[in-house]
């Protein structure tokens, strides 16, 4: 025997021996039963120990029936194959690896509907509870699918100012898809903090913009009272028409705002501040004029979907100066605020502005508009050209059948034709004008208390007053039926008396007209380097109010005046009692009144008293940081009055506010404030003007201007013949529902301290105080002092 038969058959042995272990302990380990498919163990594929497997009993060969090996193969080389070629696979445990050579083929169409599964599930945000944009929009590429509005008009108080019709199936079928109107609705950033007026607003102003309201025309008048939200309201328009229409485009590219020059600062201010930077409007308040020709040009020489600033706002002035440059181009909408500026359509701003290429126009005005009826064909034609004809047709159709019927000889005939033509103007203008009442803001602001407080003249005052009439040229004019531009002038220094004499001591220096002899009156050493508040009644009531309030509450005061002179005076007598105070007039820039007005309304500022010119423009300022104001001395025209008192009762205000409106008893104050109450005083009266007086006044009002009654209480009190008083005192209350809007018979009349709830108009009665109305904004009067 060779020795490679040898060692074969020794291999042989070994390999039969390792065998026999092996199942050996595996049969120790294994249980009799078979083990469960859950413990199925590796089984060896030993060709002995298949063949002993094999004789095993029944059930086992049943069970295993099912993992028979399939035909043999060619090939013998793999590991468990028997000599007859069979190759057997474990049914306990899967192969690592391949068993067999061939590769596994899936079937084509399985194949395919698994990756077309694949790429079919839609891309999701790995953010949690996001539900915001996919990010679908990629840049260059059009955006697939139906057309749709911005912002979702089913969402809980969306403000929805455009709603597609409702189109039949047939319709449907019929309509371009690319060409399908969507809804308009307002950015929720905007409608969450409109109130219902504003909202109700805002669809007035669009469907007046986009001529949905008068076919042709694409202006209107937003004249709502002070303190309403007109700015907002405007802002919400302008950003709807920059980023949305019916035909999912903007409606607009580029707006204007033209404001007076103290407001531009406030405008920007507020489009920052309601807009939150989602877009930066472009403030032009100075600068040279090749600096602003460059700004302005840049402007109007944006294109496109995305301007960068498609809001400019510019003052009045800086606009008619550099008109020629905005009406080289075209822009989508034009504001002008405090907008009763152009209520004279031959001024050079009215026709800078009317000659803007732009056909949607929004007036803005505050201020009531009353019976003038220029001024209503005026700032109507503005806005909507053509709407009531031409200015001659005005006339012949609507102006002179009106006044006619007013005369007081007017026949029943005129008077009804009158009333006819009236009726038909107010139904024309109404369409393009809306007008709410500040009684709406009872609901969210805290009450006010509106207080007319009649002041005696002091001696000194007295014997000047009656010293002007017995000499002034206008009251014998006036005797003899003249009328002259001197009763303007004699009109003013009749006023400046009532404020403070020391404002008419240079003219009894002089011995002007009216004041010769009068300087002997004033006392001996008497000098206009310090204010004397004894001398004039309404400054010491004045002074009495600033003093009560500052020593028992953390309240701040607006003083007003018409006249830079007397805020002279409040200065000097600011420094007196050691009050902090500032000054806003017409020599304070732009940029500083806005800085001012900011830090007046800081809680923590130290100052006590703000001064404001209302000639100055003080219209538009919000003082909330005040809650007490003085009217110092009243205005011809009461829209002026009423701008100056919304001050401090507006949105934002969280005290109790009030108001004090000074007049001089029996003087021609007095007489001025008749004319407001009775309603008689313009939109804008040109007295101030000094041009045409007896367009507005009778000679009979003329006359009693210069007039003084020394014996009454109240010269207007006296007028209205109370029929609650009795011997000047009130004993009926005024009647359910009546507020500081209703007339001032309708007020509280108070002829000593007692019925006041006001406790320190209460502490200053005694000073110099003969009579006071007074009334409140509404019901809620809760922690009144």
């Amino acid at each position: 025997m060779g020795s490679s038969d040898l060692s074969g058959g020794v291999w042989k042995r070994r390999a039969r021996f390792a065998d026999e272990t092996v199942c050996g302990t595996i049969r120790a380990l294994a249980p009799s039963k078979r083990p469960s498919k859950r413990n199925k163990l590796r089984r060896s594929l030993a060709p002995s120990q298949l063949a002993k497997r094999k004789a095993g009993d029944e059930d086992e060969e049943e069970e295993e029936e099912d993992w028979q090996p399939p035909a043999s193969r060619k090939r013998q080389k793999a590991a468990g194959e028997t000599e007859s070629g069979e190759c057997y696979r474990s049914p306990f445990r899967k192969p690592l690896a391949q068993l067999t050579n061939r590769p596994h083929c899936l079937d084509s169409s399985q194949h395919e509907a698994f990756i077309r599964s694949i790429l079919s599930k839609p891309f999701k945000v790995p953010i949690p509870n996001y539900k915001g944009p996919l990010g679908l929009r990629s840049l260059g590429v059009k955006r697939a699918g139906l057309r749709g509005p911005l912002h979702d008009p089913f969402e809980e108080g969306a403000l929805v100012l455009y709603e597609p019709p409702v189109l039949s199936a047939h319709e449907q079928l019929k309509m371009d898809k690319d060409k399908a109107p969507v809804h308009v609705v307002v950015d929720p950033v905007l409608s969450r903090v409109l109130r219902p007026h504003q909202r109700e607003g805002v669809k007035f102003l669009w469907d007046c913009v986009t001529s949905r309201r008068i076919p042709g025309s694409h202006g209107c008048i937003m004249a709502d009272e002070m303190g309403l939200g007109k700015t907002l309201q405007c802002i919400t328009l302008m950003w709807t028409l920059l980023r949305q229409s019916p035909d999912c485009k903007p409606e607009i590219e580029k707006a204007v705002v033209v404001s007076p020059s103290s407001l531009v600062r406030n405008w920007y201010n507020e489009v920052e501040k309601w807009l939150g930077g989602r877009i930066q409007p472009l403030a032009i308040d100075g600068g040279s004029k090749e600096e602003i020709d460059r700004k302005l040009v840049g402007f109007m020489n944006q294109r496109g979907l995305r301007v960068p600033s498609p809001i400019l706002i510019i003052s009045y002035e800086t606009f008619r100066l550099h008109a020629e440059v905005l009406q080289r181009g075209s822009v989508g909408l034009v504001i002008c605020d405090e907008g009763h500026r152009l209520k004279n359509s031959e001024n050079q701003t009215y026709q800078a502005l009317n000659s803007l290429n732009t056909p949607r126009r929004v007036l803005i005005s505050g201020t009531p508009i009353q019976n003038d009826l220029l001024e209503y064909f005026s700032l109507v034609h503005f806005v909507n050209s053509g709407i009531l004809g031409t200015a001659q047709e005005f006339k012949r159709h609507f102006e002179m059948p009106i006044l006619k019927g007013r005369d007081a000889d007017a026949s029943e005939a005129e008077r009804h034709k009158g009333e006819e033509r009236l009726k038909e103007l107010i139904s024309i203008v109404n369409r393009c004008l809306i007008r709410r009442t500040s009684d709406i803001l009872s609901k969210y602001l805290p009450v006010k208390i509106e207080q007319v407080v009649c002041c005696r003249l002091t001696p000194l005052q007295a014997e000047l007053y009656k010293n002007f009439l017995k000499q002034a040229k206008p009251v014998e004019e006036l005797k003899e039926g003249k009328i002259s531009v001197s009763s303007l002038s004699s009109i003013t220094s009749l006023k400046k008396l009532c404020n403070h004499p020391a404002l008419i001591y240079d003219k009894c220096v002089e011995e002007e007209e009216g004041f010769m002899g009068a300087l002997g009156l004033f006392p001996s050493g008497y000098s206009t380097k310090s204010v004397e508040p004894q001398l004039s009644g309404k400054m010491l009531v004045l002074d009495y109010i600033l003093a009560v309030t500052k020593s028992t509450s953390n309240d701040k005061v607006v003083l007003v005046s018409n006249y830079t002179q007397t805020l002279d005076l409040f200065e000097k007598l600011c420094r007196n009692r050691r009050y902090l105070y500032v000054r806003l007039d017409g020599t304070m820039s732009i940029k500083k009144r806005a800085k001012i007005v900011e830090r007046f309304n800081s809680p923590s500022s130290p100052e006590f008293i703000f001064m404001l010119s209302s000639k100055a423009g003080g219209c538009g300022l919000n003082l909330i940081g005040a809650n007490r104001l003085v009217m110092f001395d009243p205005d011809w025209n009461p829209a002026n009055d009423e701008q100056a008192m919304a001050r401090v009762w507006r949105d934002g205000q969280k005290k109790l506010c009030y108001i004090y409106r000074l007049l001089s008893t029996g003087t021609i104050e007095e007489k001025i404030f008749q004319r407001q109450t009775h309603k008689k005083a313009l939109s804008s009266c040109v007295v101030d003007e000094e041009q045409d007086v007896e367009r507005h006044f009778s000679l009979g009002e003329l006359k009693e201007l210069f007039t003084l009654n020394e014996t009454t209480t109240s010269d207007t009190h006296d007028k209205i013949k109370c029929r609650r008083c009795v011997n000047g005192h009130q004993v009926r209350a005024p009647p359910d529902g009546s507020d500081c809007t209703s007339d001032l018979s309708q007020w509280h009349h108070c002829a000593d301290k007692r019925g006041l709830q006001d406790s320190v108009l209460k502490a200053a009665w005694d000073a110099a105080v003969t009579f006071t109305f007074y009334h409140h904004s509404h019901e809620e009067q809760r922690g009144i002092p």
